[in-house]
């Protein structure tokens, strides 16, 4: 293996990949990277020169094409079509007999044909870097990201630090109060930044697959190379490595699907390459458990497994070889749950969490303001003796609690019944009375 501390850039201020201009820089050794192209033809059929060379990630120019020749002159792959005066970057390169077998050696023992991955360490330092780079708010801006949800003046205070701190939040309370809707408020602060990351790494001959379209969104990218975060524009003029691609940083929601497993490498047995669990994804941003407690591992057990990354702000995960690697942790966690917080954890958890903050009721000032502005918004004629009849009816004679997310569902009951009628959607006594028996249940 060539040396890797070429891929490490200088510790300056912020992160952005160094260009790669020979094989050195890339931190991963030419057989391997030989392998890759193979397994790129043997799957995609003929290429040019250029289009490996995008398939890979790699600039053309001292890197693809030196693969190229070695490949050649073991007589792995061929030159099918060339176009003269356009370079070999546009000539059409095909896999011989002796290729295939070499490419199908390869497949058995991982089938990732894709942009080339980056050494593990390296990819630890960008984090590192990148995590100087997270916006610092203040109560102005928590204003401008929360101005569409009514919050009390208490709980509007403690939620700035919170987010400040970049570590741990554990949010709880009844369902319905806006729990879920605060943490995506985070979320779109956290997606006006951005953030490199690599479409891949490289550790022990194992590829662990980062870039996931679903979980990160391509930001805009003025560095050169990868405007649009794949590699189908990577060229041989990029000024940067294009084995990264440039996201806004991650806001990950995981529920119930969240286990124990999912929280360590997950090795694919037939693909033969990992994949990158949640928190590695999340890494540089938010990562939001919701409904904490109703995933299908015991919470105390999915809570233990979070103590060391917390405390340490690392986390260790496991090869399927048995090998321990370390990673940066810079995320901001944030539990979410409508359940008791004494019988999901106990207090020496809760020591380890920053910040724990109640999502409470609203009062009936809030549940007001609430419901004229979701009121508005759908076009519901907004009444306040329809509300002051709401509110004695429906929650004060049966001693029902206000929730935030009442005045969006009683509204939106209230707009069905005004279309059925053929009417306009008011909060006269009759609406009221159909969506609250349409709505409300009595447990």
């Amino acid at each position: 293996m060539t040396r890797q501390s070429g891929s490490v850039p200088p510790p300056v201020s912020g992160f952005v990949p160094p260009q790669v201009n020979n094989l050195d820089d890339t931190g991963l050794s030419a057989l391997w990277l030989q392998d890759l192209i193979l397994k790129v033809l043997y799957s995609r059929g003929y290429l040019t020169g250029f289009k490996i060379a995008e398939e890979i990630a790699f600039p053309f120019a001292g890197i693809v094409d030196q693969l190229l020749t070695s490949l050649k002159q073991d007589k792995n792959i061929e030159v099918k079509s060339s176009q003269g005066g356009l370079g070999e970057g546009a000539y059409t390169y095909g896999i011989t007999g002796a290729g295939i077998i070499r490419a199908r050696e390869a497949l058995e023992r991982s089938q990732y044909a894709g942009p080339a991955p980056v050494p593990f360490e390296v990819y630890n330092e960008a984090i590192r870097r990148q995590k100087s780079g997270r916006m610092t708010v203040t109560t102005r801006t928590m204003r401008q990201i929360l101005s569409q949800l009514v919050i009390s003046e208490a709980t509007f205070q403690r939620l700035g630090p919170a987010l400040n701190s970049g570590t741990s939040i554990f949010m709880y309370g009844p369902p319905g109060n806006g729990k879920t809707s605060i943490a995506r408020a985070f979320g779109n602060l956290v997606l006006s930044q951005s953030m490199y990351i690599p479409f891949a790494l490289y550790l022990d001959g194992q590829v662990i697959k980062v870039y996931d379209a679903v979980s990160h969104s391509l930001a805009p990218d003025s560095e050169g190379g990868g405007g649009t975060g794949t590699t189908s524009n990577l060229r041989s003029n990029v000024r940067r490595d294009p084995r990264w691609v440039k996201i806004r940083r991650p806001f990950i929601v995981v529920g119930g699907e969240l286990t124990l497993e999912g929280l360590d490498l997950v090795f694919d047995d037939t693909t033969k390459f990992y994949e990158a669990p949640f928190q590695v994804k999340a890494n540089g941003g938010i990562l939001l458990i919701d409904d904490f407690g109703r995933q299908q591992v015991r919470p105390r057990d999915l809570l233990n497994r979070w103590i060391v990354p917390l405390e340490n702000r690392v986390d260790y995960l496991r090869l399927h070889t048995g090998r321990k690697v370390e990673v940066p942790f810079d995320v901001l966690i944030v539990f979410s749950t409508n359940l008791p917080p004494k019988d999901l954890v106990d207090e020496a958890f809760l020591r380890r969490l920053r910040h724990k903050i109640e999502i409470g009721d609203p009062s009936y000032e809030e549940y007001r303001e609430i419901f004229k502005r979701v009121a508005q918004d759908k076009r519901v004629e907004y009444s306040d003796q329809g509300l002051a009849y709401l509110l004695q009816e429906w929650y004060i004679k049966r001693n029902r609690k206000l929730r935030a997310s009442h005045p969006r569902d009683l509204c939106d009951q209230i707009i069905d019944i005004a279309s059925y009628l053929a009417v306009q959607p008011t909060m006269s006594r009759e609406m009221i009375d159909h969506a609250g028996r349409a709505y409300f249940v009595e447990l």
